[in-house]
């Protein structure tokens, strides 16, 4: 029995060695195993970066969607108070915006951003210059069409960063200096279209440099949602007002080398003062030759934008033994001459009429083919 104990308490370390020797692992088994460990431990450190900022923005993405965040948020989340003033565009930007080129206003001027009382909209004038700068801002913000916002709402949901790899939105002059109220953004162009985020639509924001200003909070101006086209689309883009030597498809609704435009050059109308000189002498005319693919809607569409061309100061001149008569660069009656005194044409309902059949004829070139008579 004492033998018996005696062999049952040899501890692991009275075991033979031959047993001993035979559980070790080869000297190549250790090298791997090491060089596995090895391997794993770099991964681990290479991606830990990655995992850390996956879980930051789990957590933070979590957070916002809880209901107990929001009820203990920072004052900064509530909703924003209005401030006392805020920046402005005087004029709304040209469209359409095509990337690369110029934004303009709605008169062709540069856009210009003035300080005013956020109650009355009446001008303001600050002591010192305040620096500003020009941002993109996505389309859809403020989010429920908000009238007021924090700075940091704007900071962080409000301005679109680039894509990767690409140039800046927005450049030229993108930081500016405002004194006595106003500054005029002389340069300013998107260098990518707005196709690829989310709402499709860009605005031009501007704001107070941050840090630059100690006095009441200034709010931001942003001008209303439009889209970003790529440049190419310029080249078929219509012009705001059109002028004169413009080709006729620049009108709205006609299509560069569509039917319309195709119709029209069949009838020696290959621009936009021929349109207007057609449609001023001969508008039956003009409107049969667009035929019935042009519906009445869009025979007005495309009609209202050719008048808004302007004339210019040419005038075109007709005489007969009865009287003169001046009519501009699109066949309109400028004034009439009678036994050698003038009459504008607001005048001649109270002096003497003429007949529209007694009006010159004139082709859409500017020759006259008929006398006129007066009576």
């Amino acid at each position: 029995m004492a033998a018996k104990r005696l062999h049952d308490g040899y501890g692991q370390d009275d075991q033979p060695n031959d047993k001993r020797v035979r559980r070790l692992p080869s000297f190549s088994t250790v090298i791997r195993e090491a060089v596995m460990v090895k391997q794993v431990q770099t991964l681990f450190v290479a991606m830990e970066p990655l995992f850390r900022r996956v879980v930051q923005e789990e957590l933070q993405a979590g957070l916002v969607r809880s209901p107990r965040y929001i009820e203990r948020s920072s004052p900064e989340t509530l909703p924003a108070e209005p401030p006392m003033w805020k920046l402005a565009f005087r004029y709304k930007p040209q469209l359409p915006i095509f990337t690369g080129s110029k934004i303009e206003d709605v008169n062709g001027n540069p856009l210009e951003i003035i300080l005013v009382d956020v109650e009355t909209d009446a001008p303001v004038t600050l002591p010192q210059p305040l620096r500003i700068e020009v941002v993109p801002v996505l389309g859809d913000f403020p989010p429920e069409d908000r009238e007021h916002w924090t700075a940091e709402e704007f900071q962080q949901r409000g301005i679109v960063k680039e894509r990767s790899g690409k140039r800046p939105l927005l450049t030229g002059d993108v930081s500016l200096t405002m004194r006595d109220g106003s500054v005029a953004v002389n340069e300013l162009q998107f260098t990518d279209n707005s196709s690829w985020v989310r709402c499709r639509r860009f605005r031009i924001g501007v704001r107070v440099v941050l840090g630059s200003y100690d006095g009441p909070r200034i709010g931001e101006a942003m001008t209303e949602a439009f889209v970003v086209r790529d440049h190419r689309g310029e080249l078929y883009r219509k012009h705001y007002p059109p002028v004169l030597g413009d080709d006729v498809w620049r009108l709205e609704k006609i299509g560069k080398e569509g039917a319309f435009h195709r119709k029209l050059t069949q009838n020696n109308v290959r621009n936009v003062q021929e349109f207007l000189r057609l449609l001023t002498v001969k508008p039956d005319e003009l409107r049969a030759i667009m035929g019935d693919g042009m519906t009445d809607r869009m025979w007005e569409v495309t009609t209202n934008h050719a008048k808004t061309c302007v004339p210019g100061d040419k005038v075109y001149v007709y005489s007969t033994q009865q009287g003169t008569i001046y009519v501009n660069s699109i066949f309109q009656l400028v004034k009439v001459e009678l036994a050698g005194v003038e009459y504008q044409l607001h005048q001649l309902n109270r002096i003497q009429k003429v007949s529209s059949a007694s009006l010159p004829h004139f082709d859409v070139h500017g020759t006259c083919r008929a006398k006129t008579s007066f009576f």
